[in-house]
């Protein structure tokens, strides 16, 4: 593997500070919430790793366009990487948001409309790698999980738009109405860094696999090379 780019390093450094600040910001400044308490806290990382799933997801699906129309394997690469990273993250995101369910709604998972799709969302793309696996030809490999990426990222929306959409008990963070998430300006602030911290994180991880990816098809390369 080639040495570490110079820009990726600063990043690496950027990001590890811009983490440790938003943790500070969520323990020591936010205030704490009157009727959840400290458990209240987890919402800022529950929603931050939910956006990082739904980013990898579209840059996926952006990847796999790209991919069917330059067929440049690539972007095979970058899609394969930012799905990976997006399923930890979505995965966070469903078990941070059991641990805030249960001192809130008295349990750990009830399948309203936000969690159900989540979990559909979830099972889309786990499905994505499993089926990869199953094609043995780089081309080939590369055109199925380009169209699965475009087709699976209808249900990233859906998820967003649920709690819009039907009846539900999971609060809203971006909008108004009766089941909107009031947050103080220190709240908003904290959340707001979350995001942006959370992005970053999902920026370092995604360069850093994409470089995993491209010596990893060298290799395949070289051993289809031998079996040839």
């Amino acid at each position: 593997m080639q040495p570490k780019p110079r820009t990726l390093q600063i990043l690496d450094l950027v990001t590890v500070l811009f983490f440790l600040a938003a943790v500070g910001m969520v323990f020591f400044y936010a205030p704490l919430e009157a009727v959840m308490g400290q458990v209240q806290r987890v919402f800022y990382f529950h929603v931050a790793t939910a956006w990082v799933g739904m980013l990898g997801f579209l840059v996926a699906a952006i990847a796999g366009v790209a991919y069917l129309v330059k067929q440049d394997r690539k972007w095979d690469i970058v899609g394969l990487s930012a799905v990976e990273i997006s399923l930890v993250f979505f995965f966070i995101a469903i078990v941070s948001g059991s641990i805030w369910a249960k001192p809130s709604w008295g349990t750990w998972w009830t399948w309203e409309p936000r969690l159900t799709t989540a979990a559909i969302v979830e099972l889309v793309y786990a499905a994505y790698l499993l089926l990869r696996q199953g094609l043995e030809d780089p081309e080939r490999r590369a055109r199925f999980g380009a169209v699965y990426a475009i087709l699976g990222f209808i249900s990233v929306p859906l998820t967003f738009i649920s709690i819009r959409l039907f009846r539900t008990i999971h609060p809203v963070v971006v909008g108004s109405g009766a089941a909107a998430f009031d947050m103080s300006p220190a709240m908003l602030q904290t959340f707001l860094f979350s995001l942006w911290t959370f992005s970053l994180v999902f920026a370092d991880l995604l360069w850093h696999r994409i470089r995993l990816g491209r010596l990893a098809e060298r290799v395949e390369a070289l051993k289809l090379k031998i079996n040839d």
